[in-house]
């Protein structure tokens, strides 16, 4: 059997984990959001240049073991800074790692209106899985920056990618985004 990489993005708050979740309660991928690493190294580091080189190190690492593994697939949620040609390159590397051990990879773009993300901030869920985001003012503030600073969804056709889906799920849960994401894909 074929494995699977599963490369969700979008901006903050979008709901990237969330139906990270859902997907993997259905398909059996494994998870891993990016503050899985993030979480675990900012105690140690703050957000500090060691904390993010050390996170794409770590990161790195673990999709070349789980790559090599015998397990199913696995689904990876990021922003993605699509204004940095670093982001552009840690995910070409990621996608390399993959497809060199025979995964097929799909790109699910997540989009929705600011006051959506601004309520999604503040959840439970993502407040539970995510502590870095606990100081509520702090991570609406960066989101709120990063609409002037940063561009965090891609420009219509800027990803050439075989299996690619851009969904705007400012109205739609997280169950339903996954089950959309299956239909298409067949996972």
């Amino acid at each position: 059997m074929m494995k699977k990489f599963v490369f969700i993005f979008g901006p903050q708050a979008v709901g990237k984990m969330t139906v990270g979740h859902e997907l993997a309660k259905v398909t059996g991928l494994k998870l891993f959001h990016n503050h899985m690493t993030i979480d675990l190294l900012e105690p140690l580091f703050g957000y500090s240049p060691e904390m993010w080189r050390l996170t794409h190190l770590f990161r790195q690492e673990i999709f070349n073991s789980f790559s090599k593994s015998d397990n199913y697939g696995m689904i990876f949620t990021k922003v993605w800074y699509f204004d940095k040609k670093e982001d552009w390159h840690e995910i070409e590397n990621i996608c390399q790692t993959v497809v060199s051990q025979g995964a097929d990879i799909y790109f699910i773009e997540l989009e929705a209106k600011v006051e959506e993300r601004l309520k999604r901030n503040k959840t439970p869920h993502r407040l539970e899985h995510k502590p870095t985001k606990r100081n509520i003012k702090q991570s609406e503030q960066h989101l709120l920056d990063t609409l002037v600073s940063s561009r965090l969804n891609s420009y219509e056709n800027e990803i050439e990618k075989e299996n690619y889906l851009r969904i705007d799920n400012t109205y739609l849960s997280a169950e339903v985004v996954a089950k959309i994401i299956i239909k298409e894909f067949q996972l």
